[in-house]
């Protein structure tokens, strides 16, 4: 930074000082608003959506390769000669999903991913399945991924043990408010641990394989430990190779989110999307293979029980080390610098991994709001263009997983998987249908004629996609058979609640559309125009709501004054004539104490008298600056705006008066300025011609009981403004004497 810069810096910060003119904790968290035109500013290169959509994918082949092994190991050592062909199938289904999610972006590219092939070619019960196990998975990525960085850090630093939970939580937050402050943001602030990440296993592998290639092949810690097994049967095998495949594909997890996070890309947003999936696809794969052929070449054992292997003799009291950290302590050495090099890289991006869902559920959540399968809020973008509400939903339920298994990444990686494998299983089967119905229909109903070409590619894309649903769905029913009776069975139980709630916010749009659309037989035609100002005490925020009904030009007006208690009522009357205003008052008794009851019924009386007419209630209502002076007031404006919302021909107009505290709300302390100006009432003449005090006459004061009962003698109707900001008043003989003065004196 240059000298000129520095000074320019403490110059604004001094000035921030002097002026007292501090930042919100919004605006510290999520920074400055930005205008709808940075919109495209926001938007995402490759080389940063790369980051923040594959983090997800990436990180899981740290633990992919490990569960393979694991999961083989239990069958002894001898299974771990499967592990290549089980590796081969999981990087063929990796291989198939990319495929696939490349031709379902080039056809959906609005970001509904698999929620919106399933719904448009299987129907809308198939589409809002498919969108709760992504809302599940979504959630449970957040879980799982920050429990596992928390992992990471406890094993790094024990004595952070009994703050597990508390880390758990206030990584959610982190989390929250960096991709609450913009999606250039996050994906900034990701970018580099990812691609150290990246670079690092990549390094380590190639330098694993080049050893061996000389003749020096890195030999790992727990290579000469054998397993303790039981014997099993065929059936036993195959099932055990199953689950083997099933653990490996847990891989696989994180690739939908670039399919569901098209519109966060720059533009050609699908040429984009598709080149960074392709990128992200390529680089799991090879990461994948490359760390299982190193843990056979090193002959990693990692064992779902420590003990169970034979030979090491500190089973139960030291940690297991990862299968990452085994292979980097071969290669490099233990306790090296590129040791702790891919160990840090390992647990940042394992908590970063939290960041894809951060980013797919909002947008997964816009595109049900813009269906209307879920609340409007989740189609609005925040202060910082994204969709802010769904990202805090996210971390709320995140959060609550969190203490409810007290961040145990044991209990929640149960619950893993299964989402995303429902809405693999069933993207895919729209996307058959989609390629089967573009088949079919070539040539009919005036659809175009289909090339040869043309043809080939869908017959090429239909191939895939039959594969890609085939294969997961056994993937499915194999995770589902395996983790069920450990959990899994939380998520059939959530994904069905989250599918009624879903189908339910959808028929009560539906219904209210209903309601409220345009026909021709409801009509609209309102005669007459009053105004009701609600009087409590004589005070300026009173006095300002009638200046406003005034300024307004209805065609008649006078003010109400709820009277429960005499001598207050009495007080008013008074002072309504010493003030002399020439607006009628209106008293009505109300012996309950009640407020917003008697005003009901008096306007309902009067629109049984005088028709259609519009009646429009000013109420005053003061302005705070601080939450606890929110507490101090009683907020009766609020609620007597909410009862007479409910009354017939009836508008509320809310009068503000800015207390002197309000102007915190904008940011900037109290300042000295004159009374009008802070708290918005009209700047009075320089000079009036003083009134004599009205008689009780002409002030014009009317007693009306309650309760009020049909058949009962309306109120005198107030008379209509002479004019504008002028009221003709009744003499009591009957001839009236124009005013020419304002309502009031000073007002």
């Amino acid at each position: 930074m240059q000298p000129a810069d520095l000074t320019g810096f403490w110059q604004r910060v001094l000035s921030s000082l002097v002026t007292n003119e501090g930042r919100s904790p919004k605006r510290w968290l999520i920074g400055d608003p930005l205008p709808s035109e940075k919109l495209e500013g926001q938007l995402l290169p490759k080389h940063l959506a790369l980051p923040i959509f594959a983090s997800d994918a990436l990180s899981s082949v740290a633990y992919a390769p490990q569960e393979l092994l694991m999961i083989l190991l239990l069958g002894g050592l001898s299974f771990l000669t499967f592990a290549p062909w089980v590796a081969a199938a999981v990087v063929v289904l990796m291989v198939t999903v990319v495929l696939s999610y490349r031709q379902l972006v080039k056809a959906y590219p609005s970001g509904g991913g698999d929620y919106e092939v399933a719904h448009k070619n299987l129907g809308e019960k198939a589409g809002l399945i498919v969108a709760s196990a992504l809302l599940v998975d979504y959630v449970l990525t957040v879980a799982v991924s920050v429990a596992s960085g928390v992992d990471n850090v406890i094993s790094a630093l024990p004595f952070l043990a009994s703050w597990r939970v508390g880390l758990a939580v206030l990584c959610v937050i982190i989390l929250a408010a960096v991709n609450l402050r913009g999606v250039r943001e996050s994906s900034k602030a990701f970018a580099l641990p990812t691609y150290i990440f990246i670079g690092s296993i990549f390094v380590m592998v190639v330098t694993a394989l080049v050893r061996t290639a000389l003749g020096h092949a890195p030999i790992a810690e727990s290579a000469g430990y054998t397993v303790h097994t039981s014997s099993i049967a065929q059936a036993g095998m195959v099932l055990l190779l199953l689950r083997a495949f099933s653990s490996g594909c847990s891989a696989l997890t994180g690739v939908e989110a670039v399919a569901n996070g098209v519109p966060a890309f720059r533009t050609p947003k699908i040429r984009n999307a598709r080149t960074t999936l392709a990128m992200m696809g390529g680089i799991a794969i090879v990461l994948f293979a490359g760390l299982t052929v190193t843990a056979l070449i090193s002959g990693v054992h990692y064992a779902e029980n420590p003990c169970d292997l034979q030979g090491w003799a500190q089973c139960a009291t030291s940690p297991q080390r990862s299968l990452i950290a085994q292979i980097a302590a071969a290669t490099f050495g233990n306790n090296t610098f590129f040791f702790f090099i891919v160990q840090a890289a390992t647990a940042v991006v394992l908590l970063l991994a939290a960041n894809t869902a951060f980013n797919g559920f909002p947008l997964l959540g816009s595109v049900l709001a813009r269906d209307s399968y879920a609340p409007k809020a989740l189609n609005t973008r925040g202060d910082r263009l994204v969709y802010s509400n769904g990202m805090i939903l996210l971390a709320l339920a995140a959060t609550v997983l969190l203490l409810v298994y007290q961040a145990n990444l044991t209990q929640l990686i149960q619950l893993y998987i299964i989402g995303v494998f429902v809405s693999f299983t069933l993207g895919q089967s729209g996307m058959v249908k989609h390629w089967v119905t573009m088949l079919r229909g070539s040539g009919t109903d005036g659809a175009a004629v289909l090339s040869q070409r043309e043809r080939s590619s869908i017959v090429r894309s239909l191939c895939i996609n039959a594969f890609g649903a085939t294969l997961t769905f056994v993937v499915l029913i194999v995770v589902t058979i395996t983790k069920f009776t450990h959990g899994a069975y939380l998520v059939f139980i959530f994904m069905p609640i989250l599918w009624f709630l879903m189908l339910g916010v959808n028929r009560y749009y539906r219904d209210v559309e209903k309601e409220i659309e345009v026909d021709p037989v409801t009509t609209f035609g309102s005669v007459g125009d009053h105004a009701v100002v609600l009087i409590g005490k004589m005070q300026k925020p009173a006095l300002k709501a009638l200046d406003y009904a005034i300024a307004a030009r209805h065609d008649s007006i006078e003010a109400i004054h709820v009277s429960i208690d005499e001598e207050a009522t009495q007080k008013l009357q008074r002072q309504w004539i010493e003030q002399n205003i020439h607006v009628p008052l209106t008293v009505i008794e109300s012996p309950y104490r009640e407020f917003g009851l008697p005003v009901i019924k008096y306007l309902k009386h009067r629109r049984e008298e005088h028709g259609s007419e519009v009646v429009t209630v000013y109420l005053p209502q003061y302005i705070v600056g601080h939450w606890w002076e929110a507490l101090l007031h009683n907020h009766r404006a609020r609620r007597l705006s909410k009862q007479l919302m409910l009354c017939h021909g009836v508008t509320v107009a809310l009068v503000p008066w800015l207390l002197d505290s309000s102007s915190l709300i904008y940011g900037r302390r109290s300042r000295p300025l004159p009374g009008q100006d802070r708290r918005g009432e009209p700047v009075r003449p320089v000079a009036r011609r003083p009134l004599t005090p009205a008689s009780a006459a002409r002030a014009h004061i009317h007693i009306h009981p309650t309760p009020i009962t049909l058949g009962e003698q309306a109120a005198p109707t107030p008379e209509p403004l002479a004019q504008p900001g002028e009221l003709s008043v009744p003499e009591p003989s009957g001839a009236q004497e124009p005013q020419h003065e304002p309502a009031r004196s000073q007002q």
